[in-house]
């Protein structure tokens, strides 16, 4: 077995109850194939958003992407923060994520952030299906990106995703960002976010 395919298997996550395998293969890593992402990919990857759960089916979400290589990528990546910066460039496809903050008849849309998010969930699931990494970064200047990218008032920039195939040359990565990527993935215990009939602290 291959040292990155040892790095799959130890990324699998070792959940306390079963549930489906592409949640528990997915993963957030900083480096990628170099392999460009085809367009009708990327639209499947769209398509999987477009169909997330949305409060009165008011789909809030925005997303701007662009390729390795274009004025665009560039842009993104100098919106974003140095740690990010430091590996982002790996990736073949960067995205920035934003939502419309207030509904048609100009009331704030409270549930948008959260139907962003829904929507990300989908395209997550929908990539590790076509073994496409997403690595989401909350890293980013999103006042200069909204300057940057000429955002129209009303929508607000949330998020980056860098966006490529897994299985890229760790040999990119320095020593402190190889061993984050190597590091077992950990999550808090159900028993300290679901509460049973009472809230608990």
């Amino acid at each position: 077995m291959t040292p990155l395919e040892q790095l799959h298997l130890d990324k699998i996550a070792k959940t306390n109850h079963e549930i489906y395998a592409l949640l528990k293969m997915r993963w957030s890593p900083r480096v990628f194939k170099e392999d460009k992402l085809p367009e009708s990919e990327i639209k499947q990857l769209f398509e999987a958003a477009r169909w997330a759960p949305s409060s009165n089916n008011m789909q809030p979400w925005r997303f701007m992407y662009a390729e390795k290589g274009s004025d665009t990528y560039d842009k993104i990546v100098d919106c974003l923060s140095d740690f990010n910066k430091s590996w982002v460039v790996n990736a073949p496809l960067l995205m920035i994520t934003a939502y419309k903050e207030n509904t048609d008849d100009g009331k704030p849309n409270f549930h948008a952030l959260h139907d962003l998010g829904l929507a990300v969930g989908n395209m997550c699931v929908q990539a590790q299906y076509m073994n496409i990494g997403v690595h989401q970064m909350a890293g980013i200047d999103w006042e200069k990106a909204q300057k940057v990218f000429k955002i129209p008032k009303g929508y607000h920039v949330s998020t980056a995703i860098a966006l490529g195939y897994y299985g890229g040359d760790f040999s990119k990565l320095n020593d402190n960002l190889l061993d984050m990527e190597k590091s077992e993935r950990t999550r808090v215990p159900q028993k300290d976010f679901a509460f049973k009939d009472s809230w608990k602290k």
